[in-house]
């Protein structure tokens, strides 16, 4: 039985008792547990403070950047150990493994980069001087700086690796100090990952803490200069938010929820544009077995090809090998956890009162593996009325489950689209470039990204549900209204603007 540690005032420190147990989701065995109890949250907070903040802030840009950069390198090198920790712990496959340790090092790696970028500088420019008077001596300048505080970083089961680093590339890069706080049942992953950045001796005292097991009374002890970054589901999210002290001394929280994310097929699609949405339509149903807020849940489709659609899509689903992640030919393993998987059938028989199974077995998973392991079938349904406000559109199977909404013209599809209430993206498929240019105009408000793929591109395109550094992720609405990476725009959550008056040719000089 492994036990896990938490890295607190710099120091690994287990907590008192048993805690919580984490399992394998393949066998059902426990393969580790971790406490929190007993441990001091406050004293670890105000030690990322005033020991790991300062120490930050003294660096410039580039110089954090090559921590990032060596943060990147240490975790890479556990790279087969952390896939082996994928498998036990969270019923990876490889390729599911290695999409979210791969995620984390590539993500370290492009802040790293930025950090190069940025240079040997502290303070961020925002923005152009602003000419105060008519003597164009007095001036503005609006900067950014790194908040005081400690950034939280609350993530979500299904990815240990990446969720984490996302998070912290951006918050160490903008000179705030870190303290992760993975989700319980996968923490393990998390664990050995910042192990392998402690052991290699990368970052000043203070500047990275993780907190393994439950939260505690961590939230009692956050300070205006702190911030929280959430990903999870938006019952937790709200009730962060909703934290006496968050409230009370107006910390800045970030939430990334629940979404609703769709695809969009257009008329008259090329058949190298038709092949690329059956590839994404597939990998996020089958990627992760579902288990990615980026994963398609609604698939819209003109009328006239939704049957078409059920056959090629279908097809590739029974191709698609289910079983024990130790298998080299399984393609898609078990849901991490045994609440998982009562969560996704719970959330199924929501959307079979509204829609019916047109591929698949939502009883399937009991015939994997002996009836061994928390297994679920891919399972595709056919909305009954896809204009009708309901589960379809506001309940999120975290799942191997997709729903197709067959529609008669684009201004069904984007109502049916717009139904999902803010989402975190929506891909579009289709040659059409009036149609592609009135969606994007009609569907921007409601998502934070939109993946157009046409002929061109087609053999190419990326995933819909793969998250690129470069590019912003997050959405508004039941998506939680956060923002994440964005390249340089991501340093935003972590840092203060700051407006400062003065001698224009000072101003310069000083902020050169």
């Amino acid at each position: 039985m492994q036990i896990l540690e938490s890295y607190l005032e710099g120091a690994w420190r287990a907590g008192d008792g048993d805690g919580a147990h984490l399992y394998d989701p393949t066998t059902e065995q426990p393969v580790a547990r971790a406490s929190t109890a007993g441990l001091d949250l406050g004293a670890a907070l105000a030690h990322a403070r005033e020991v790991g903040g300062p120490a930050l802030r003294a660096l410039t840009f580039a110089e954090r950047g090559d921590l990032l950069a060596r943060m990147s390198k240490a975790i890479h090198a556990e790279r087969e150990a952390l896939i082996e920790i994928g498998r036990v712990n969270a019923g990876n496959t490889r390729g599911d493994a290695k999409f979210d340790i791969d995620g984390a090092t590539g993500t370290l790696m492009f802040y790293a980069g930025l950090g190069k970028q940025l240079g040997d500088r502290r303070v961020l420019r925002d923005g152009e001087l602003a000419q105060l008077t008519r003597n164009n001596r007095l001036v503005g300048q609006h900067i950014r700086v790194a908040r005081p505080g400690v950034a939280v970083l609350i993530n979500a089961f299904n990815f240990p690796a990446w969720g984490l680093a996302e998070k912290m590339a951006q918050a160490l890069l903008a000179g705030m100090p870190v303290l992760g706080k993975p989700a319980t049942a996968t923490a393990w992953m998390t664990e050995a990952m910042v192990r392998a950045v402690v052991a290699a001796d990368i970052l000043p005292a203070g500047a990275l803490s993780l907190l393994t097991g439950s939260a505690g009374d961590l939230l009692d002890h956050l300070t205006w200069g702190d911030v929280v970054a959430f990903t999870g589901g938006a019952e937790t999210g709200a009730t962060i938010r909703k934290h006496p002290a968050i409230l009370a001394n107006g910390v800045t929280v970030n939430v990334e929820a629940d979404s609703l994310n769709a695809t969009i097929l257009l008329p008259g699609a090329d058949e190298a544009t038709y092949d690329a949405f059956l590839r994404a339509a597939h990998t996020e149903i089958t990627q992760k077995s579902g288990q990615k807020c980026t994963a398609t849940r609604r698939i819209l489709v003109p009328a006239e090809m939704v049957e078409d659609v059920i056959e090629d899509l279908g097809a590739m689903l029974a191709r698609t090998k289910i079983g024990d992640p130790a298998d080299a030919d399984v393609r898609m393993g078990p849901l991490a956890s045994a609440a998982q998987l009562a969560s996704a059938r719970e959330g199924l028989a929501a959307l079979q009162a509204h829609a019916d199974v047109v591929w698949g077995d939502p009883e399937g998973g009991a015939a994997v593996n002996d009836g061994v392991g928390h297994f679920m079938t891919p399972v595709l349904l056919r909305a009954k009325a896809p204009l009708e406000p309901g589960p379809i559109h506001d309940r999120e199977v975290f799942g191997p489950v997709s729903t197709l909404l067959p529609y008669a013209d684009l201004d069904e599809a984007i109502a049916a689209t717009r139904l999902g209430q803010g989402s975190l993206v929506t891909s579009v498929f289709g040659d059409d470039r009036d149609a592609l240019r009135a969606l994007i105009e009609q569907l921007a408000g409601w998502h934070g990204r939109l993946v157009i793929t046409d002929a061109k591109i087609a053999e190419k395109a990326l995933s819909p549900g793969l998250v690129m550094p470069h590019l912003q992720h997050g959405g508004p609405g039941r998506a939680g209204g956060g923002a994440e990476l964005a390249g340089e725009a991501g340093l935003a959550l972590y840092t203060q603007r700051c407006a400062i008056q003065g001698n224009a040719g000072l101003l310069d000089h000083i902020l050169a």
